[in-house]
């Protein structure tokens, strides 16, 4: 799919916005054919209904998996992806939840696990952020929205899938390249993946006896609907031009990390994190 280097000016009023509204489209599709990679297995991808979420899940559906996603409200995406997921011959589910409640993480995890017929791969990848350049204009109600989204929800997903993920499953988590270097304009976004860097870490370390991989993935600027949903429109246009690469990544370029993660590619990584983000040079 071609895509303009640099991205047009847009916003979108809600968060999670929809990816169905932007344009250009961000390009999913996978590139090339599947060798079974995750043949017989079964994967629930949260935040699966678009950007890099859409990515995963139909990509593991191309290597073989059945995949069950999680999302908050966005139906029309959601729909799209699932359509996306079975037109690869694979089982699709979607359920509506709010990961950042406690039951309503367990409930989503054990349907869906369910529907599936097990369990073997978690990618905790929903998330959400806003745009704030001063500190002070962050609310107690935005500061716990985006803890509730990208620390909680992870937490309780980890947490309900132990029960059902083999010894030698494995778990892949989202961060962001923020997590590394900071961003003066999503502070609190930042936290919230340095929080995810330090939990999949710990998580390897706690799973490693049962032989259960725990690795992360830190995007840098892609071009997914939490651009025009969290930003003003002259921030938008020419969003990821800074990196050296001189554009955003797409969602397929951020996909092929977490297949690496979750097949047999990368049996040797735990406690790991990838960069896939233009560029940027991090620690790791």
């Amino acid at each position: 799919m071609s895509q303009p280097r640099s991205m047009p000016a847009q916003s979108q009023d809600r968060m999670p916005a929809d990816e169905y509204k932007m344009e250009p489209a961000p390009d999913w599709h996978p590139r090339h054919p599947g060798v079974g990679k995750l043949k017989g297995k079964r994967a629930i991808v949260t935040g699966g209904d678009s950007g890099i979420g859409r990515a995963v899940a139909v990509l593991f559906a191309r290597e073989g998996a059945d995949v069950g996603i999680v999302y908050l409200a966005e139906d029309r995406d959601a729909e799209e992806t699932v359509e996306a997921i079975r037109a690869e011959g694979a089982k699709a589910y979607a359920l509506r939840a709010d990961l950042g409640r406690h039951d309503d993480a367990f409930r989503a995890v054990a349907e869906l696990t369910e529907k599936l017929g097990g369990l073997d791969i978690l990618v905790n990848n929903a998330a959400m952020q806003w745009n704030a350049e001063d500190i002070r204009d962050i609310s107690e109600e935005q500061l716990r929205r985006t803890m509730d989204s990208n620390v909680m929800g992870p937490f309780f997903c980890t947490q309900a899938a132990l029960g059902h993920l083999p010894d030698g499953g494995a778990i892949v988590f989202t961060a962001s390249v923020n997590a590394f270097k900071g961003n003066s304009h999503l502070v609190d976004y930042s936290a919230t993946r340095g929080a995810i860097t330090a939990f999949s870490r710990s998580m390897a370390q706690q799973l490693a006896p049962r032989g259960i991989r725990v690795n992360c993935v830190a995007p840098g600027p892609v071009w997914t609907p939490f651009i025009p949903g969290s930003m003003p429109p002259e921030m938008v246009e020419g969003f990821g031009d800074h990196v050296m690469m001189g554009r955003p990544g797409q969602p397929w370029e951020i996909a092929t990390s977490y297949l690496f993660l979750a097949s047999d590619d990368g049996s040797y990584f735990t406690g790991q994190t990838l960069h896939p983000n233009g560029g940027t040079i991090v620690g790791s």
